[in-house]
């Protein structure tokens, strides 16, 4: 059942695009600091650091940019069949 158009769904939108959001500095987050966490264990000052939020956000970006395909074919399949 689709649900009714109002404010409602659109506030469910805007808490969906926000969650994208919170998984892209999410991942940036957790992958630098287990690179400063590295770089402290082994004393390599800031090699692991700049790795870890590169790789962070390549990963993040992504894993949001799939998310949001899937979103898109998805609707452009429901589009299909209601015509």
């Amino acid at each position: 059942m689709e649900p009714k158009s109002g404010p409602g769904k659109q506030y469910g939108e805007g808490y969906k695009y926000v969650s994208y959001g919170l998984t892209f500095a999410g991942g940036i987050i957790v992958f630098m600091l287990v690179g400063l966490w590295l770089d402290r264990r082994l004393g390599v000052v800031p090699l692991f650091t700049v790795a870890g939020t590169l790789i962070g956000g390549v990963l993040s970006f992504l894993s949001v940019y799939r998310r949001l395909e899937a979103e898109r074919s998805g609707q452009r399949r429901k589009k299909d069949g209601a015509d």
